[in-house]
């Protein structure tokens, strides 16, 4: 079992891991031991998560969401198994609790006309400088 935060916990059948050789440098040990860990958790099938969460998650694993609804993560950045199941675990609570965050609605704002004579005034400011900039010319 695996808590989110005091509502939400996820049940054992939800999860499964299953371990790999890391790749990159170890000498010897990464030739024998298998320690990166593939955490696989059921998104779609998950009873705790809300359809609101769900969508907001999917969106947020990306490449991680596979086809049938569920999300991969994959821990090796250390030599020891255990160390990355933590690293795993706590990676997919960190991608729960950013899902579990209900973004706040924008509310569209019109400018104000003094707002928009203000941009207009600066524009024109801003056009004399140029004109400004031209060859000078002596009296003709």
């Amino acid at each position: 079992m695996l808590r989110i935060n005091d509502d939400i916990t996820l049940e054992d059948w939800e999860i499964s891991e299953s371990f790999t050789r890391s790749s990159g440098p170890g000498g010897q040990n990464v030739n024998k031991v298998s320690t990166a860990v593939e955490l696989r958790f059921e998104a779609q099938r998950s009873p705790q998560l809300t359809g609101a969460v769900k969508t907001r998650l999917k969106r947020l694993a990306g490449r991680r969401w596979t086809s049938d609804g569920a999300i991969i993560i994959r821990a090796e950045e250390t030599r020891s198994q255990a160390r990355n199941r933590e690293i795993a675990k706590a990676r997919l609570v960190d991608l729960i609790e950013k899902a579990l965050f209900v973004p706040k609605r924008r509310i569209k704002t019109r400018p104000t006309l003094a707002s928009k004579r203000r941009r207009v005034e600066g524009k024109v400011k801003r056009g004399q400088v140029k004109v400004l900039r031209g060859k000078v010319r002596g009296d003709e």
